[in-house]
């Protein structure tokens, strides 16, 4: 089984005046793009989600329209509050175990995507970096709870040379 946990992508500048509501503020156009071009390497190399949980926050919910859009399964998208700012790494957990599928991609917030990662390998107080785009792959060889992940891999668009 595979968490895949990504940081949303490269949106427009927080306080910007266009979005009094930060849950609402976009991604920009240049960002969006950049990171289609980050999934489509990766869906080349096997990131293939089945179902993709969001934060509510429409950067969020952007990002994972994209990663839908790119990859093979067609996978559902699911707004789910426990990945909103704060997220709630337990019922993240719970919500996951209940979902039937083997491929689970969370797209949230920093800092809590490198929280999470942390926690699903071990050791929630490591400090993992997500910039904005960055996805990760965390592999379970039984049920997803703490600890018991290993980190497969973690990349960024730079990493990619994007």
């Amino acid at each position: 089984m595979f968490i895949y946990i990504a940081r949303h992508a490269w949106a427009y500048e927080f306080g910007d005046s266009r979005w009094p509501d930060d849950s609402l503020r976009e991604l920009e156009p240049e960002g969006a793009e950049r990171y289609l071009q980050l999934v489509q390497a990766l869906a080349e190399r096997g990131f293939a989600p089945e179902v993709i949980a969001t934060s509510p926050y429409v950067r969020c919910r952007q990002t994972a329209e994209i990663i839908a859009r790119a990859t093979e399964h067609d996978p559902e998208i699911i707004s789910i509050d426990a990945l909103a700012p704060g997220s709630d790494f337990n019922a993240l957990c719970q919500w996951s175990k209940q979902t039937g599928y083997d491929k689970i991609c969370w797209v949230g917030h920093a800092p809590d995507v490198g929280i999470m990662t942390a926690a699903l390998v071990g050791d929630q107080h490591a400090n993992i970096r997500f910039a904005k785009g960055t996805v990760a792959a965390v592999r379970f060889d039984s049920d997803i709870a703490y600890g018991a992940g290993e980190l497969h891999w973690l990349t960024t668009a730079k990493s990619l040379g994007l």
